[in-house]
């Protein structure tokens, strides 16, 4: 059995101290990569830092995180491009990017355009979009709706809607659903919706540090956690571990061209 988590941000402040035993857990559990999203300009070099520790374990991602848009997006977002415009960057995608209106809405406009110029990326490199949505899935679509033509690809990271907003998501073809800890939520109406979706548009992550799943709800997450995500969609989908490890590994192979 081998994972892997597509969106894990274990670069983060929250694994300064034990960064070396979170990795040789992951590792033990059976995940064999981990992509690592970029959040703003504070977490690019941490970031490359882990993914130059082991160049063919971690993938990283280079975006403008929608909650971190600011009075500069444009600065940063200039900046950004630059990365991705070198020659032989590490950057397998555009993450994590999308929208964000739960807790502030003030910066609603700038970040559509922060989102719109990104896909712009997207298009311009050939990369697939790590994609952020929370309290803005009809924006989300919309937006999305006038790049439909591009034939654009990615992950619909962190998704726990509703069985019609799963069909809105995957109505765009390129793309998956990412799967995490919130599947294994009590109360999480996400067990019912999967039993609806193709695994072959689904993929695991964990997000960490955020969102762990039972039995470790409330603490820290961490990649090696992606194993009891593993054995809850094996429930939901009636088939083993193994084979739902195999064809999620390969979606994540076709959208993101890791291995």
């Amino acid at each position: 059995m081998s994972i892997i988590d597509t969106h894990s941000h274990i670069y983060g402040l929250e694994f300064k101290e034990d960064i070396n035993e979170v990795v040789a857990r992951a590792k033990e559990a059976g995940i064999r990569h981990i992509l690592l999203p970029n959040i703003d300009t504070t977490s690019i070099n941490p970031m490359l830092s882990l993914y130059k520790s082991d160049p063919t374990y971690f993938s990283p991602m280079m975006g403008l995180h929608p909650t971190e848009v600011g009075d500069d997006y444009v600065k940063v977002l200039d900046d950004m491009e630059l990365l991705l415009a070198e020659e032989g960057n590490p950057y397998v995608a555009v993450g994590e990017v999308g929208l964000d209106f739960y807790w502030d809405q003030t910066k609603r406009d700038e970040q559509m355009d922060a989102f719109e110029r990104q896909i712009g990326w997207a298009k311009r490199w050939n990369l697939p979009l790590s994609i952020h949505a929370r309290s803005a899935h009809q924006e989300l679509v919309q937006l999305m709706e006038r790049h439909r033509s591009a034939h654009l690809t990615g992950v619909f990271h962190c998704f726990g809607g509703t069985r019609e907003e799963a069909e809105e998501l995957l109505s765009f073809d390129g793309f998956v659903l990412g799967i995490g800890g919130v599947l294994t939520y009590k109360k999480s109406v996400l067990a019912d919706v999967l039993q609806y979706v193709p695994l072959s548009r689904v993929v695991i992550e964990t997000d960490s540090p955020y969102l762990a799943p039972v039995p470790y709800r409330g603490k820290r997450n961490e990649s090696a956690y992606a194993c009891e995500i593993l054995k809850k969609m094996a429930d939901i989908y009636g088939m083993t571990t193994e084979c739902i490890s195999e064809e999620t590994n390969e979606n994540v192979k076709r959208v993101f061209h890791v291995s």
